[in-house]
């Protein structure tokens, strides 16, 4: 990938006659450190001249205010930029303009004292502004530019300043001179259908006859000569179309993201006028009314989030190498489409996305209602579409979001765009496709899921904390795939808005919750629902199985890709033992055929074992695409926590140990551990191992929320051995759980219980007390390294995690994974404390609850609908877990996998029966 990025930069930099030339006034992003003059109005370190790196937003430099769009009384301060600058001899018969790439928001500029053209509104459009007859060649030039970070455009300041996003001032993207031909082009419109066709709009600055327009087209990769179109024009006009045929071509998609250059020249008389070149890519965009979205013929869903331009120390100001670092990691969740929520994004990053193939929605910025009012919206529109009209990734465009949409724009698009790409209205019905926002699962009354329209939400499960994303997402999904209506959604949102406050010492502010929305954290930290989605949106879909003894070494899976056949991809898989809770005791590792399974088809992987596959815990297996990047990796148990826990603790070698009854107590020795179980509740009072305290109390208490009383703690013999066994019912009648201890010679207490659920329960399982003090961590063998809940289970691996503790709160705080949570699949545990223990489960199924994570500090617990219940005590053995509910909503409205748990009680289903076994020495 960094090969092509580097081969296009190689390209950009070629000269042809009577080419654009360019001069950086600025760095080309903060990191370059070209410092300006600057004075800053108001706020911080205002009212005297000093230095600023440009480009950048002058609150991260110390300057001004920091506002979020929801403050009331913004900061309204106004920089003043000053910077000299030299122009090239060789420019002398040129024309020159001044180029900003982006600056919030009303923008001024001087030349040499002069101003340059009109105040130009508008924080995130390239705009420029001609300056040939303000410099001079002899001298230095002055450049003074004033920045308002408030417009006096209202409607500038509702679509852009009061949105739910940081509202920075300053010259945030580069600034740099532009020198053309005195007639030049102004831009170009290119449709480069995968078919080959080439449909070409011309528009120069000045109208003119008899002239030739020619491109020529190139393979990027290989420097390659394909062909070429070419017309001549007699008719004096600022606009020329013209048409052709490039043979040789690969098609542009997300999959495979083939790119040309095309070099596009005017000549007259022979003479070559100006020549600019496009990279571009040749696909077909189809939106067929009430059926789906289609590229070169295939129908496609869109596996998408939303992005904003942001990094934790410069703000909006986003380097090339940040853009690539975004991309990277929404590819790698096996995402295929980003929307530019809500702005036009920097230029390099739909240029990655062209070369790396990621599908784009195209935003004009309008956060909510009312949007820019027309004239300026025209402005900001033209702008938009003459940087962004030729990039292949785009796919629709957007006017505006939730509510703030102009229509008077809409025909705007279809003038300017020679692809006519549908303009969407996210959050409602246009070009075809429903967008409504934030749906509940299976919604809508003659929409949505249940309505004749396409529908793509473009914002959808909000990831506020740990909430949303990952979880609910494959019921959403499964439904979508079973509705040919549904062309995708787009996850709300990729990062945390995290920004270093310079006035508050330097910590990560999120103006609460209302940036803290990410799957990533402010510095692209990865939090549990990133993995989850990366396998539920994986493009090879891996059925799910269970290991027996007959099986034959075939697994189901399904080609969800639009365009590769399976066959290009790589699979493997590797099987390992366990040496407890040590490590990986043996491993071996194989390649499988890959299947020829052409894309939207099902097929079979036919895994060559071993004879001796049995004698291993766990088998994984890798799937990678045809770039060697690991779509996910799937975990199957060989043999059972029982198994595991047997060879690793040797449990049938059992004995019997000493039990001695004292007033109040059960106590039961053997090998140095004494645990003491209360005579009136049969709970665990106390343990000693060689003498010291293990603080694990009070438990098993069985998890309900109805109240229990118990009815008997007795000593009795089982097979030979002692065991206490306590029995409670509920306090109106009927029992509630039992539960039995057993100490075998070597000191391994086990515990054997079971209950008879009820019904529509959150959770259900039982819970001891375990101080949260002096935790180092847990090495554990169980789905991690993320904590799961009962809609977010996909994304982890079973296998050993060594796991460090910590107090994180997620939003809060960006330390992952976090300590404390639900990990589903539980096999064994060594808590890492003062007095080391272990834990294991002799039962499938279970999920360990490992202490409470904390309550955001900065949100309204009792309308945080992210944060799900956990048990009363710390150390927990579930076997229904809660599910995690979003921003707008409790956890029932997403799906099946978010409903309460059900139980029939009357039936012939048999009571939840588990054994945990407790190694304290």
């Amino acid at each position: 990938m960094r090969k092509v990025l580097c081969l296009l930069a190689l390209f950009s930099g070629l000269t042809y006659a009577q080419e654009t030339q360019y001069k950086y006034l600025s760095g080309k992003s903060a990191d370059d450190n070209v410092e300006w003059d600057f004075f800053c109005s108001n706020g911080r370190k205002s009212g005297k001249w000093d230095k600023i790196r440009v480009p950048s937003c002058w609150e991260l430099e110390g300057y001004g205010s920091y506002n979020y769009g929801h403050d009331r009384n913004k900061a309204s301060e106004i920089g003043t930029y000053k910077t000299r600058f030299t122009v090239p001899e060789d420019w002398k018969k040129k024309r020159i303009f001044i180029v900003f790439d982006g600056s919030m928001t009303d923008t001024k500029v001087k030349v040499n004292g002069k101003q340059a053209g009109a105040v130009h509104q508008g924080a995130f459009y390239r705009f420029k502004r001609e300056i040939t007859s303000l410099v001079s060649f002899k001298k230095e030039n002055v450049l003074e530019v004033e920045v308002s970070k408030m417009s006096s455009n209202k409607s500038v300041n509702e679509a852009e300043r009061n949105a739910d996003f940081w509202v920075f001032g300053g010259i945030f993207r580069p600034v740099y001179l532009e020198a053309v031909p005195e007639n030049f082009i102004e831009y170009t419109g290119v449709d480069a259908k995968h078919d080959g066709t080439l449909n070409l709009e011309v528009n120069i600055d000045k109208a003119s006859d008899k002239i030739d327009i020619s491109a020529d087209v190139y393979d990027i990769s290989t420097g390659q000569k394909l062909g070429n179109i070419g017309k001549n024009f007699t008719e004096k006009s600022k606009q020329f179309f013209l048409s052709g045929k490039i043979a040789g071509i690969k098609p542009w998609t997300c999959e495979t993201p083939n790119l040309y250059k095309a070099v596009v020249t005017v000549s007259r008389n022979g003479k070559t006028m100006h020549s600019v070149t496009e990279r571009i890519g040749f696909r077909t965009i189809q939106v067929k009314e009430r059926d789906g979205v289609y590229i070169n013929g295939e129908k496609v869903r869109f596996k998408g989030v939303n992005r904003h331009c942001f990094w934790p120390t410069t703000g909006r100001t986003v380097s090339r190498e940040q853009s690539l670092l975004d991309a990277e990691l929404i590819k790698e969740m096996n995402m295929n489409a980003v929307r530019m929520s809500h702005y036009p994004p920097d230029k390099h990053f739909l240029e990655i996305c062209d070369s790396i193939g990621l599908y784009i929605i195209d935003e004009l910025c309008a956060w909510q209602k009312p949007p820019y009012d027309t004239p300026v919206g025209t402005i900001l529109t033209n702008e938009m579409l003459k940087r962004d009209i030729n990039h292949p990734s785009i796919i629709f465009w957007a006017n505006g979001n939730e509510g703030g949409f102009n229509y008077d724009l809409d025909p705007l698009f279809a003038e300017m765009d020679i692809q006519k790409r549908s303009v969407l209205h996210p959050w409602g019905l246009s070009g075809k496709v429903n967008t409504a926002h934030y749906i509940n699962y299976n919604s809508g009354i003659k929409s949505m899921f249940n309505g004749r329209d396409i529908f793509m939400p473009t914002e959808l499960i909000h990831g506020l904390y740990d909430g949303g994303h990952g979880a609910g997402l494959d019921d959403y999904w499964n439904l979508m795939l079973d509705n040919p209506l549904a062309a995708g959604m787009f996850l709300w949102d990729f990062a945390d808005q995290g920004v270093v406050r310079t006035d508050k010492n330097g910590i990560l502010d999120t103006d609460k919750d209302h940036g803290a929305d990410g799957i990533v954290g402010p510095y692209r930290e990865k939090e549990g629902s990133f993995y989850t989605v990366k396998e539920i949106w994986s493009p090879i879909y891996v059925e799910n199985r269970y290991l027996t003894d007959e099986w034959d070494g075939t697994i189901n899976i399904e080609n969800r890709y639009d365009f590769t056949n399976a066959k290009e991809c790589s699979y493997s898989f590797r099987l390992a033992e366990y040496d407890g809770l040590s490590g990986i005791k043996k491993e071996a590792s194989f390649d499988i055929e890959s299947p020829n399974i052409e894309p939207s088809n099902k097929g079979k992987l036919r895994l060559n074992l071993p004879e001796n596959w049995k004698k291993y815990d766990f088998l994984y297996l890798t799937i990678k695409d045809k770039y060697g990047k690991e779509l996910f990796t799937w975990d199957f148990e060989v043999n059972s926590p029982e198994h595991f826990v047997n060879k690793t603790l040797k449990t049938a070698d059992t004995g019997n140990c000493s039990i001695k009854e004292t007033e109040d107590a059960f106590k039961m020795e053997a090998a140095g551990v004494c645990v003491s179980i209360d005579k009136t509740s049969g709970l665990i009072k106390e343990v000693y191992s060689n003498g010291k305290n293990v603080p694990l109390t009070n438990g098993p208490v069985y998890i309900t929320y109805k109240k229990l009383k118990c009815r008997s703690v007795k000593m009795k013999e089982d097979n030979g051995c002692k065991i206490i066994e306590a029995v409670y019912n509920f306090d109106k009648g009927g029992e509630a759980y039992r539960f039995a201890w057993r100490m075998s010679h070597d000191g391994i207490l086990s515990l054997k219980y079971s209950y008879r659920p009820q019904d529509r329960i959150r959770m259900s399982g039982v819970t001891f007390d375990f101080p949260e003090k002096d935790i180092e961590g847990a090495m554990m063998l169980a789905n991690g390294p993320y904590r799961v809940y009962n809609n977010r289970m996909k994304g982890g691996t079973v296998q050993l995690w060594d796991k460090k503790y910590n107090d994180a709160i997620t939003g809060e705080e960006w330390i992952y994974p976090e300590f404390k949570g639900y990990y589903s699949l539980f096999y064994g545990m060594r808590l890492k404390c003062p007095t080391p223990f272990e834990i294991y489960s002799g039962s499938e199924d279970l999920t360990l609850h490992l202490f409470t994570p904390k309550p955001q500090k900065l949100y309204d617990v009792s309308k945080n609908y992210t944060i799900p219940p956990y048990p009363k005590g710390n150390i927990s053995f579930m076997d229904a877990i809660p599910a995690v509910g979003t921003k707008f909503g409790s956890a029932e409205n997403y799906g099946p996998q978010s409903q309460p748990h059900r139980f029939k009680s009357y039936s012939g289903l048999k009571n939840m029966e588990n054994t945990i076994y407790f190694k304290f020495n």
